[in-house]
């Protein structure tokens, strides 16, 4: 009897799912409006951590307007695949922090949205390319006890440098 030798192909490479991201990597410098009043800023998407995680830094510069203060806004974001999927964690300058669900229901969208929470808003942050070095960011939030009535925030045109 002649001895026979099993050998198991390679599993094929898994899918990677931080790829829905890879349009966003890059630095990128924008202007937009909302409720905070016109703005210019800007953000970079990095993947890090040897691939499995993508950061965004971000910020927002308003001038002084109606009585307030001109001010900075920064934020950092944090993207891993878990096993619920995409998830990221989002912290700023001004004491928030917000778990977010990212998908992308569609070729050239990312949606990050925030779990709803009885009682508290609830956020949803959508990035659509716009051709290979233009993005549309629109940050919603819906009011407590409404979930999905999600009204414009921040509307911005973000540009890679």
């Amino acid at each position: 009897m002649i001895p026979v030798l099993l050998v198991q192909a390679p599993p094929a490479p898994a899918q990677d799912p931080l790829a829905i991201l890879k349009p966003l990597e890059g630095e990128w410098e924008g202007e937009g409006s909302g409720q905070p009043g016109a703005g210019t800023g800007g953000c970079t998407f990095r993947a890090d951590l040897g691939g499995r995680t993508f950061v965004r830094r971000n910020w927002a510069e308003y001038p002084a307007a109606q009585g307030r203060p001109a001010y900075r806004h920064e934020d950092l974001l944090v993207v891993g695949a878990t096993p619920k999927g995409l998830q990221a964690v989002y912290w700023d300058n001004e004491g928030h922090r917000i778990d977010y669900a990212v998908t992308s229901p569609e070729a050239g969208v990312v949606v990050f949205l925030g779990e709803a929470q009885p009682g508290a808003p609830r956020f949803r942050m959508t990035y659509r390319s716009q051709g290979k070095d233009a993005l549309g960011l629109l940050f919603e939030i819906a009011p407590p006890g409404q979930p999905e009535a999600f009204k414009p925030y921040i509307q911005a045109k973000l540009r890679r440098k």
